[in-house]
């Protein structure tokens, strides 16, 4: 999720839903060795629980990411091994290792040693020809044996290292959660979370019932109100979900800080562009945002005249909702 779960979409996304686990984009492993703390790992409280997730390859280098996400009081620190494009292979870690199982193993557990943070890994079903049950098998039976690793997400694809863009590598590759089944069947003391293509929550409670829980990445993100009912569905959370307007509302404090602060608002806002997602008016919402919050000196006026543009929230979350509601 490069470029999309910065702080500004995670503090969004927190005020939708209470329990969710959220997490980080992923941080290259030598950006915080060279020192660039609180541009990476910065991130407001309110933010818990959040992980943290690297790139890298070094075990020293992610030793050291693993004892400063703690310092800086992350919930998790995970390591991709899941990623796929050029620059993050040129770089020797991302997707590019699963090719190398010990390699991944000594780095969690490097990053173990370094840290009380639980360590997971968040990887493929394969890459490129090495695609087999066998050669999955045999790198969750590494990394978990060799480093500790005693959770993994698992992309339900697999990644073509050559050939195909990381847009392409998210949609060309079938599908297989099968896969993904057979691999908590195999490792049934790991927890196992399936990824990949999950657009509802219907079909997040259906793999619940063969896998220990289920990470969305883009659809969450484009569509973040989905995740308004996770909380009562998923998690056993009686209290009522927040309509989009309530969400609005909590969320323009924080913009007001952030602006103080120096940032502009279209850094904020373009995080909010899939909020009214399916309500009547949210084609003006995107427009009126898209032509007016990049403007010098834009606040949080500009959110408000869009919001405006959706309707009453009484009368904008009654279209959402289901017949008989």
């Amino acid at each position: 999720m490069m470029d999309c779960t910065d702080p500004y979409a995670r503090y969004l996304l927190r005020l939708i839903t209470r329990q969710a686990l959220l997490y980080t984009e992923m941080v290259p492993a030598p950006a915080i060795v060279h020192g660039r703390l609180d541009l990476f790992l910065a991130f407001d409280p309110a933010e818990h629980p959040v992980a943290v997730q690297f790139g890298g390859a070094d075990p020293a280098e992610l030793a050291i990411c693993a004892r400063w996400a703690h310092r800086y009081g992350y919930d998790e620190v995970n390591l991709n091994v899941g990623c796929p494009s050029d620059r993050v292979q040129s770089g020797r870690f991302g997707a590019c290792l699963m090719a190398e199982p010990q390699r991944v193993a000594e780095c969690v557990a490097a990053m173990a040693e370094a840290s009380p943070l639980p360590v997971t890994v968040k990887t493929r079903i394969g890459i490129d020809d090495q695609d087999s049950w066998e050669a999955l098998e045999d790198f969750v039976g590494t990394v978990s044996e060799g480093g500790g690793c005693d959770s993994f997400a698992i992309h339900a694809r697999k990644a073509w290292l050559q050939g195909l863009s990381p847009k392409q590598n998210r949609e060309v590759p079938p599908l297989d959660y099968q896969r993904v089944y057979r691999l908590k069947q195999a490792f049934p003391g790991l927890e196992i979370i399936i990824n990949g293509g999950i657009t509802d929550l219907e079909q997040a409670e259906q793999h619940l019932q063969a896998v220990d829980g289920v990470m969305i990445g883009r659809e969450a993100y484009h569509n973040p109100y989905m995740l308004a009912e996770v909380d009562r569905r998923l998690f056993g959370d009686d209290r009522p979900a927040p309509s989009r307007h309530d969400i609005l509302e909590a969320y323009l404090p924080f913009v007001e800080t952030r602006l103080q602060a120096g940032a502009p608002l279209s850094a904020m806002s373009r995080h909010l562009l899939g909020l009214f997602q399916g309500v009547p008016g949210a084609r003006a919402w995107r427009r009126h945002i898209s032509e007016n919050a990049h403007r010098p000196g834009a606040g949080v006026e500009v959110l408000q005249e869009a919001a405006a543009k959706v309707g009453r929230p009484a009368e904008a979350e009654a279209a959402t909702a289901p017949p008989g509601a």
